[in-house]
């Protein structure tokens, strides 16, 4: 079982993961109450895309994750969710949706 600090769920992770894929994240809200099922929200590209992911229990926590993704409906379908436990399903869903990197990423082998 992988560790809390390196969970897909854990805010600290998900940012840092996300960041060194090249997005501009920055953490928006972690204060909801504990009888709340969001647990943290970021925002991506807060000056193009505005893009907020919503990290979500759903009643598998801490082993799976729920992200809500919200751009009011510009790029990602209104009421769009993602279940995932890898960082790298989330990336590949931000590029399919061209979600704005804050630098560009070389993918070149040379």
């Amino acid at each position: 079982m992988m560790g809390i600090k390196n969970n897909i769920t854990n805010l600290s992770y998900f940012t840092k993961r996300l960041r060194d894929s090249g997005f501009y994240v920055s953490r928006l809200y972690n204060g909801y109450a504990d009888d709340d099922i969001r647990k943290w929200t970021v925002v991506i590209a807060p000056r193009q895309d505005s893009l907020f992911i919503t990290c979500i229990d759903n009643g598998e926590w801490p082993y799976r994750g729920m992200y809500e993704i919200d751009d009011g409906g510009r790029k990602v379908p209104k009421g769009y969710y993602l279940n995932t436990d890898s960082i790298d399903v989330v990336t590949k869903h931000l590029n399919e949706f061209n979600i704005e990197r804050a630098k560009p990423i070389n993918n070149n082998d040379e």
